[in-house]
């Protein structure tokens, strides 16, 4: 453990914190949003089945009820058209979309700051790269002016710390950018497939469901 303390701090230089602690960062990020964004907690499966089977029923109150229970992500987007039950389609869809854009902001949450550590570490790393290389080039300065020869031993710790933050920063930044990309396209694939199973059921409220079946305020509370 010392040992990789040494190689990575002491010969790294002091831009390696600030590195090591983007990865900590990142990672925590990852595995959160990974937690968050996983299909039964945003999707729970049979969900959209059993409020379908309701609305087809024409029991849109029940089919309420059940998506407030449930709290999940497509519920909630789902409960947003059971709201409108009887309006014109246009106005159920437009409440479907208004809630399924925020919860489309709350997967994202993060997300984006992961995406900046991502672009950020390769430039730590590269600031590492100029703070090394100013490090030898003072040692060079230093020897010369003493009038002693260039020692390649005296510009190790200078060219240490120039390739381990570059390796550092792009070690880090790579997974992260990877990690960031792939969440993106997890909170798009959600939001596509939250979309269509509201608005099916927006649609078949919109058409069959009269006013009288509609969630009551009582209900709505629950």
């Amino acid at each position: 453990m010392y040992a990789i303390y040494q190689f990575v701090f002491v010969k790294g230089g002091p831009v390696m914190y600030p590195i090591v602690l983007g990865s900590v960062i990142a990672l925590a990020l990852f595995i959160e949003r990974l937690w968050v964004l996983r299909r039964d907690r945003v999707m729970p499966r049979g969900l959209h089945a059993r409020v379908i089977s309701l609305v087809g029923e024409g029991k849109a109150g029940e089919a309420a009820q059940l998506c407030a229970q449930d709290g999940s992500a497509v519920a909630t987007v789902m409960r947003a058209g059971l709201r409108e039950a009887g309006k014109p389609r246009a106005e159920v869809k437009d409440s479907i979309m208004d809630a399924g854009r925020r919860e489309v902001s709350r997967l994202e949450a993060h997300i984006d700051l992961l995406g900046t550590i991502a672009a950020v570490e390769p430039l730590l790393g590269l600031l590492g790269t100029v703070t090394g290389l100013i490090r030898a080039f003072q040692q060079v300065e230093t020897l010369a002016g003493k009038g002693s020869g260039v020692n390649p031993g005296a510009l190790a710790s200078g060219i240490w710390e120039a390739l381990i933050t570059t390796a550092g920063g792009l070690m880090i930044g790579i997974p992260a950018y990877l990690g960031y990309r792939y969440l993106q396209g997890r909170v798009t694939t959600l939001a596509v497939e939250m979309e269509e199973s509201a608005l099916e059921v927006g649609s078949m409220v919109a058409q069959v469901t009269s006013p009288a079946d509609a969630p009551s305020p009582r209900q709505e509370t629950r």
